[in-house]
């Protein structure tokens, strides 16, 4: 496999074996993730690494009760459909053997401005970007999920959080139960624009 073609082959993983993931590959994944290009070389990118069996669900009634006052309020969805998102929800954070929270700290700015704000957003989103290769890098399934953006004092309140470690994303990792095809990709000739 070149390394383009390893590169393609990495997937959206929903469905998680038990199999625990030892420290030391974490520790490698996190690791990689923190040598990704960040504007200025701020590294504003903030990890929190969630294993407690007891703490998973603390987090998922956090997230989840969130959830359905903003689907409820938002969307007028069908009390029946969230809840079926609710528990699909819930099941992710319990299956999964290994939750990463990625944060932004808001402190590591250059200047303050809406610019310099978007670069670390992007900044961070890089960092875990280069998680989910990491992880997949090492045989296992990653995930990206912004649920923290809709529930940022719920999410810092339940992991005891800095106020200043703005969550941005769950990357939740795993030994995948299957792998999905990939799914169809936009064309080139739809996405790029030569000049």
């Amino acid at each position: 496999m070149t390394t383009q073609d390893f590169l393609r082959s990495r997937r959206s993983i929903r469905r998680f074996k038990a199999d625990p993931i030892p420290d030391d590959v974490i520790e490698r994944i996190l690791t990689t993730a923190t040598h990704a290009p960040s504007a200025h070389n701020l590294q504003p990118w903030r990890f929190v690494v969630i294993q407690n069996p007891d703490l998973k669900p603390r987090l998922a009634k956090a997230l989840t009760d969130k959830m359905r006052l903003d689907d409820m309020q938002a969307e007028s969805a069908a009390v029946a459909d969230i809840e079926k998102r609710v528990a699909n929800s819930i099941r992710r954070i319990d299956e999964a053997p290994v939750i990463i929270l990625l944060c932004r700290d808001m402190t590591i700015v250059r200047v303050d401005t809406p610019e310099e704000t978007i670069m670390n957003i992007q900044s961070t989103a890089l960092a875990g970007l280069q998680l989910l290769l990491a992880a997949h890098a090492e045989g296992l399934g990653g995930n990206w999920i912004c649920w923290p953006l809709y529930a940022t004092r719920e999410t810092q309140a339940v992991l005891n959080l800095p106020e200043t470690w703005e969550p941005q994303a769950i990357i939740i990792i795993g030994h995948p139960v299957v792998t999905p095809v990939i799914r169809e990709r936009r064309g080139l000739e739809e996405v790029i624009v030569r000049r």
